[in-house]
């Protein structure tokens, strides 16, 4: 019997853009599709149980944004918690600029007045004040005696601070960067520009100042930027240095977020010991729940570490009831495949009990490699993930499904992150009608190659940069192939 060559990535690339010649039923360049439970023509890949795109459309199904909180901006700056994301539009309480303001150190002055200036002949003008880039109601009110300018709630937010009154004919004023600039005057001279040269810390005021044209006005008008009422940040925003500047500038002491996830991870396993322990006979550290924490942290979650829960339904039992009401998720790695003593299938496999125990339970062989087994259920409520326990497909299966799980109660609008476009610095194979996840270390600017060489190799995963991820539909990378990766680096 003749064996048929692997499908490449190359070949699965022609195929979709064959498909695409045609819209509609099958047709010139489309291939007919089977209906459901037509056998596969010999030598096709068949389809390995739930795709990992059904599975995830179902993990992410069962969770939901959690609910709002006003968080002030101190916090979203200095909290250990990744970023946070908006649950509410945000709009400006102030203008920006809240007045016109000097984009230069100069002299303030009038266009009028510069008329005659040119490149070859200067404009001579009287100095007659100094304006910094403190409010000027506050350094009046330090020269006026018996003045209140203490700021009251009652103030506009959106109203301009006082500036002094319009210089008058042939006077300019010394301004900073950022100072409001006097009423009628319309330009601002940079000091390079004048007779000045640059400004001398504690150096007296000129008399007089020789002034050039600029070559603009160099004055950034009030709310040319953000105008009270409008839009900072739209619901959904992660909350980064750059909003965070934003929604300060805009007058806001705390912004609206949706909580910071709560999400409880264990290992199921008699064999397993916590970590520092010398293992005895036949026992292993509890490494995963450990690595699951690790995960829930860089996906903007708070991790709840139960550690490690023994072989029995009782005990795993007892765990889900104490931890269940706590949490927004509940994430386990173990005991979901077809053993003898898997715990987490066997305690999903009871009867449903919304009010006390398991529901909506889902045990399913997910088309991909590693990561099949799975399950997804709710506890008195609290959604729950069951991840294989061999570490290497418990961390495949916490980025394809977990992750994405906790990126949406977080509120993130887009919880499945893209993948990126790499080239395959060399080849490997990807077994038929599974989606396969391979940890792949960078090469070069754009390249990737394999590291390890299974599943159960945790080895390669400490030396890996990204997840590829093949389509099920390919049994072979080439050379030069383009591959799409989840970058964990």
């Amino acid at each position: 019997m003749t064996r048929e060559p692997r499908r490449t990535i190359a070949q699965h690339a022609d195929e979709a853009v064959a498909r695409v010649d045609t819209p509609g039923s099958a047709g010139a360049g489309e291939p007919a599709r089977p209906s459901p439970g037509t056998p596969s023509p010999r030598g096709a890949p068949r389809s390995s149980g739930t795709t990992v795109d059904e599975y995830r459309d179902h993990v992410l199904a069962l969770v939901a944004p959690l609910d709002s909180e006003p968080v002030p901006l101190d916090e979203l700056t200095t909290a250990g918690t990744a970023r946070r994301v908006l649950a509410d539009d945000v709009r400006s309480l102030l203008d920006v600029p809240r007045f016109d303001a000097s984009a230069m150190d100069g002299y303030a002055a009038r266009s009028a007045d510069l008329a005659s200036a040119s490149a070859g002949s200067t404009v001579t003008l009287r100095v007659v004040g100094d304006i910094a880039a403190a409010p000027l109601a506050d350094r009046d009110s330090r020269s006026s005696a018996g003045t209140d300018s203490s700021p009251t709630s009652s103030a506009d937010p959106g109203a301009a601070p006082p500036v002094r009154p319009c210089i008058g004919p042939g006077e300019a004023v010394r301004i900073m960067t950022g100072a409001p600039v006097p009423d009628g005057c319309d330009v601002v001279v940079p000091v390079e520009r004048t007779s000045t040269g640059r400004f001398v810390p504690g150096a007296p005021l000129d008399a007089t100042v020789e002034v050039d044209v600029p070559s603009r006005t160099n004055i950034r008008r009030r709310a040319e930027d953000v105008a009270v009422g409008d839009l900072v940040a739209a619901a959904g925003a992660p909350t980064t240095a750059r909003l965070v500047s934003a929604a300060a500038s805009a007058g806001h002491a705390t912004l609206p977020v949706h909580r910071v996830p709560r999400v409880a991870v264990l290992s199921t396993g008699s064999e397993l010991v916590p970590v520092g322990t010398a293992p005895g006979p036949g026992q292993i550290p509890d490494s995963n729940s450990l690595l699951l924490a690790a995960c829930v942290r860089d996906a903007g979650g708070v991790p709840v570490r139960v550690g490690a829960v023994p072989d029995t339904a009782e005990a795993l039992r007892a765990v889900l009831d104490d931890v269940a009401p706590h949490v927004d998720l509940i994430v386990t790695s173990g005991g979901v495949s077809a053993g003898a003593f898997d715990v987490v299938k066997e305690v999903l496999s009871e009867p449903s009990d919304p009010a006390g125990g398991p529901s909506e339970a889902r045990l399913v062989a997910v088309g991909m490699q590693p990561g099949k087994p799975q399950a997804a259920a709710r506890w008195h409520g609290t959604p729950m993930l069951g991840l294989p326990g061999n570490p290497v497909s418990a961390y495949v299966s916490f980025q394809a499904f977990a992750r994405p799980a906790v990126r949406r109660l977080a509120g993130h609008p887009d919880p499945v992150e893209p993948l990126v476009g790499r080239v395959a610095a060399e080849g490997w194979r990807s077994p038929a009608g599974r989606q396969q996840f391979l940890p792949v270390r960078f090469v070069g600017s754009d390249g990737v190659a394999p590291v390890g060489r299974g599943a159960h190799h945790v080895s390669g995963l400490t030396r890996a940069d990204a997840i590829a991820v093949v389509p099920p539909e390919v049994e072979a990378v080439g050379p030069g192939d383009t591959v799409h990766v989840m970058v964990i680096a």
